[in-house]
């Protein structure tokens, strides 16, 4: 091991600053196969790397977004004294049914398909012996490594690997925890217990352990083929907006979320409000959590990003801690432009996250962009749901259906906390109604979204209006009609105006037209 990482170390530090793209990919690749070769720990690693555009270069980040977490599987008659030894009793006990054989092997543990003595069939996870003490040899080695050779190695960090290593090691060691992993499933399930669209297995109490883990069984197909979905009567754009809209409101409004939502832990379901599917989460190992202050920030972030306003996210960047505080904005509001504004086009429909990464991992080494480690997960969970999204939907646009979702939260402005955020949005900072902001709004959720929408956010925003929690709205929206002492009568016949033509039958007709005929 030490000799296999010496070499790479090596290798990074005396050809990692070459400017030959063909140097910089066979880097990518070498350092993709000797991670694979060394083990579960190193997988990890490179699967957490992979997400810190700050820190590697394009070329390895595109390696090690190849690295698959699948192993071959362990000896059978290992997993069973595992789960005797944690559950007190042998298998055939247990279960009606357990089988020889696992139907998944991954890094850390494998997957069965019993049946219990009720009849039900479950999935029982089984941790890989030894696991914890070999990824406790592995993460000291990894992290002599980075002491030595960290402060040499072409990432973009100077000598504080060692600090990066000990967040993926606390990651990693919660990950190997199933007790753990069971509480996160019952408050995922609790979450979203209301949603019919999201589908999550039940935990097992008495059948789990710190190294067991035991969930009824999901009937699906995986996330994979959009042929194999077609085949069992599933609609794939179902599935997908599905699957988006879930990780929004993980995101955005409960601030707990799914960080591997790759196509191994995602099923397809039958059902659904509409009979055309349902999406299933398994395991929950890998989840984290974000601030109030986090979640609304990005909300402002999507809000000003399709506004185009990108001084305002230059802010949001040194808000959520991806740039330092006090950082001259000026020389970089152009390059976001450059790098944000053109792959933005004339429609939310033109934004592809992958491809704004990518730009970002250049841009990050040539300003002081840094991803907060509380961000590392996140950038995972996006990139991992585009990638699948894409695959099943190749003209899929992750913010078409992101900006629509914060419109119609920000317009409806059910809770406080969105009621400041539309504010914000609605008054410049001279509290001047900004009515192209109000009609960019609607517009999305006219069109880019479901046509259908407008109506019950229309009688949301007029219940704001009337309502006792509308009274922040109406006093700015009064001060604003009325300033420097005069009526403005054109800000209200505009207003009026925007409301006849985004509100007209006509209109209505012709969104629910265009809709239909998608």
């Amino acid at each position: 091991m030490l000799w296999q990482l010496g070499g790479l170390s090596l290798t990074l530090v005396v050809q990692g600053g070459s400017e030959d793209r063909a140097v910089q990919r066979r880097l990518g690749k070498r350092l993709l196969h000797t991670l694979t070769g060394l083990g579960p720990c190193f997988i990890k690693l490179g699967q957490s790397l992979s997400t810190r555009p700050d820190l590697v270069q394009r070329d390895w980040l595109e390696q090690l977004t190849r690295l698959q977490d699948d192993l071959p599987a362990f000896d059978h008659g290992k997993a069973l004294a595992t789960i005797q030894a944690e559950l007190g009793a042998p298998a055939e006990q247990l279960f009606a049914t357990f089988p020889d054989h696992p139907v998944a092997a991954a890094s850390l543990g494998q997957v069965y398909k019993a049946k219990l003595l009720d009849g039900r069939w479950v999935a029982v996870k089984v941790q890989r012996p030894d696991l914890e003490p070999r990824l406790r040899l592995d993460l000291a080695v990894i992290r002599l490594m980075a002491q030595l050779s960290g402060p040499f190695l072409p990432l973009n960090l100077g000598d504080d690997l060692t600090a990066i290593v000990d967040e993926f090691g606390q990651t990693l060691f919660r990950e190997i925890d199933y007790e753990l992993e069971a509480d996160n499933a019952e408050r995922f399930a609790q979450l979203f217990e209301t949603d019919p669209t999201v589908v999550v297995p039940e935990v097992e109490r008495v059948l789990s352990s710190r190294r067991v883990l035991t969930t009824t069984w999901l009937a699906g197909v995986k996330l994979q083929n959009r042929e194999v979905l077609e085949r069992n009567q599933l609609d794939p754009t179902t599935l997908v907006r599905a699957g988006v809209i879930s990780g929004l409101r993980q995101l955005l409004e409960f601030g707990y979320f799914h960080a591997d939502p790759h196509p191994g832990n995602l099923f397809a379901l039958s059902g659904g409000p509409n009979g055309f599917g349902r999406l299933g989460y398994v395991d929950f190992g890998m989840m984290d959590m974000l601030s109030n202050d986090d979640r609304l920030t990005l909300t402002d972030a999507v809000v000003h990003l399709i506004n185009k306003d990108f001084r305002a996210l230059g802010h949001d960047f040194v808000r959520l801690g991806f740039l330092q505080p006090g950082t001259d904005l000026e020389p970089l509001v152009p390059a976001l432009e450059s790098v944000l504004g053109g792959q933005l086009g004339d429609s939310v429909q033109d934004f592809n996250f992958k491809t704004i990464t990518d730009r970002f991992s250049e841009l990050m080494f040539e300003y002081p962009f840094r991803v907060p480690a509380r961000f590392a997960l996140i950038i995972r969970a996006v990139v991992s749901q585009e990638g699948l999204a894409l695959r099943l939907e190749p003209e899929f646009s992750i913010i078409r259906v992101a900006y629509p979702y914060v419109a119609k939260r920000l317009l409806a402005a059910d809770t406080e906390e969105l009621r400041h955020k539309l504010l914000d949005v609605l008054f410049d900072r001279q509290g001047r109604l900004q009515l192209e902001r109000l009609e960019n709004l609607l517009e999305v959720v006219g069109t880019d979204g479901n046509p259908a929408d407008l109506i019950p956010v229309a009688g949301a925003g007029l219940k704001l209006m009337v309502g006792k929690e509308g009274h922040g709205l109406r006093q700015r929206l009064l001060l604003a009609l009325v300033r420097d002492g005069r009526l403005h009568t054109d800000d209200i016949q505009a207003l009026a105006a925007l409301v006849r033509r985004r509100f007209s039958p006509a209109r209505l007709a012709g969104d629910w037209w265009q809709q239909l005929s998608l």
